[in-house]
């Protein structure tokens, strides 16, 4: 398991950043469910779609697992596999 403090990983530089906005840090399957929700947004439109993606997501206040399922329901929105 990587260091929780060190924030050249993954782990530790969400853990930092949510310390410093004072939210808890996303789960290891959020951070999964995120990651793919920016697969699709990055794959289906060009690429700085996946963090602005990710920024609605956050703003929506909604579940990361049902945004991807929404995702994933509209052929509009999810990568072609």
């Amino acid at each position: 398991m990587a260091d929780a403090h060190d924030t050249t990983t993954l782990e530790g530089w969400l853990a930092a950043f949510a310390d410093a906005t004072g939210t808890a840090a996303p789960s290891d399957d959020e951070v999964a469910q995120l990651l793919d929700l920016a697969r699709h947004a990055a794959h289906r439109a060009v690429r700085p779609t996946a963090p602005l993606a990710c920024f609605l997501a956050g703003r929506s206040g909604r579940p990361v697992a049902e945004l991807l399922a929404l995702v994933e329901a509209d052929p509009r929105l999810h990568a072609a596999d």
